[in-house]
C-alpha cells in the first residue's frame, strides 16, 4: 500500500492534470472550428443578449478553454489557472445546465451535465489548494 500511495503522489498530480485539461482543451477546439453552430446555441440560451456580445461571449470562452486548459495541463501556472476556470464555470453552469424546471426528458441529461461541472470544479479546487504536483512546468507553491 505504501508504494501505491507514493506512486499516486508522484504520478497522480500529472496523470489528474492530464484528464482534467483534456477535457477544456478539446472543448475550445471544437468551439473554434464550430464558431458558428456555437454562438448560436449560446444565443438560443440567452436570447435577450446582443449577437456581438455573444460572440464576444463564445471568444472569451475559447480562450478560457483553450488558455488556462493548456496552462493546466503544462503545469504553468496552474492554481491561476485553476482559479479562472472555476470562476467562468459557475454562470456557464447555472446558465447552460439549469434542470430545475425542464421537462423530464431533458432535466435528467441537464441534471449530469451540472453535477459533472461541480465535480469538476472540486478538480480545480484541488489545483487551486495543493498545486500542480511534481511533474510540471512551474512551481506554483502558497
Amino acid at each position: 500500500m505504501k508504494n501505491a500511495c507514493k506512486w499516486a503522489q508522484q504520478y497522480g498530480p500529472l496523470i489528474g492534470r492530464l484528464l482534467l485539461a483534456n477535457l477544456f482543451v478539446v472543448s475550445g477546439f471544437k468551439k473554434i472550428t464550430g464558431f458558428a453552430g456555437t454562438a448560436g446555441y449560446m444565443a438560443a440560451k440567452m436570447p435577450s443578449f446582443d449577437p456581438n456580445l455573444i460572440k464576444l461571449m463564445l471568444a472569451v470562452t475559447i480562450a478560457v478553454e483553450l488558455g488556462c486548459g493548456l496552462m493546466v495541463l503544462l503545469g504553468w501556472q496552474a492554481r491561476w489557472a485553476a482559479t479562472a476556470i472555476l470562476f467562468w464555470m459557475i454562470p456557464v453552469t447555472y446558465v447552460f445546465h439549469a434542470y430545475w424546471g425542464l421537462p423530464p426528458d431533458q432535466m435528467q441529461m441537464q441534471f449530469i451535465q451540472f453535477h459533472k461541472n461541480l465535480a469538476i470544479m472540486g478538480g480545480l479546487l484541488y489545483i487551486m489548494a495543493y498545486g500542480s504536483g511534481p511533474y510540471s512546468l512551474g512551481k506554483d507553491n502558497c
